[in-house]
């Protein structure tokens, strides 16, 4: 391999291990109950949401059906325990845990791994 190669891909290995694991995003206290924000995390458009319990949710903000990055505009609610988010355009219902869709078989919404340490949210690429 050339070094202009081993270079470009030593780089390449570097951001993408930059890029993935844990990223601390917010304070929890920053997310409003019952609210989406839309976060920006190592390139990636990512929906935060948090409950009107108090969980925090994070999803892909591009809405499946569609493509439009409007996720963290929708809707949150429940369906019996189960914590959902309805699409601003078509109100396609999400279950925020699973990402599966309520209304449309075949329609996912992608869905990361959180948690809360010390006070801010972490999201998992």
């Amino acid at each position: 391999m050339t070094a202009v190669l081993e270079s470009a891909a030593r780089s390449f290995v570097e951001r993408t291990a930059s890029e993935t694991g844990w990223h601390r995003v917010c304070a929890v206290e920053d997310l409003e109950p019952g609210w989406g924000e839309a976060a920006l995390i190592a390139g990636h458009q990512v929906a935060l949401i948090r409950t009107a319990a108090g969980e925090v949710f994070a999803v892909e903000h591009a809405d499946p059906a569609t493509g439009a990055h409007v996720m963290a505009r929708g809707i949150t609610g429940s369906r019996g325990v189960r914590p959902t988010l309805a699409s601003p355009l078509h109100k396609e219902v999400y279950d925020l845990g699973t990402g599966e869709c309520l209304g449309t078989p075949g329609l996912r919404l992608g869905t990361y791994a959180v948690r809360v340490m010390d006070g801010f949210v972490e999201v998992e690429l």
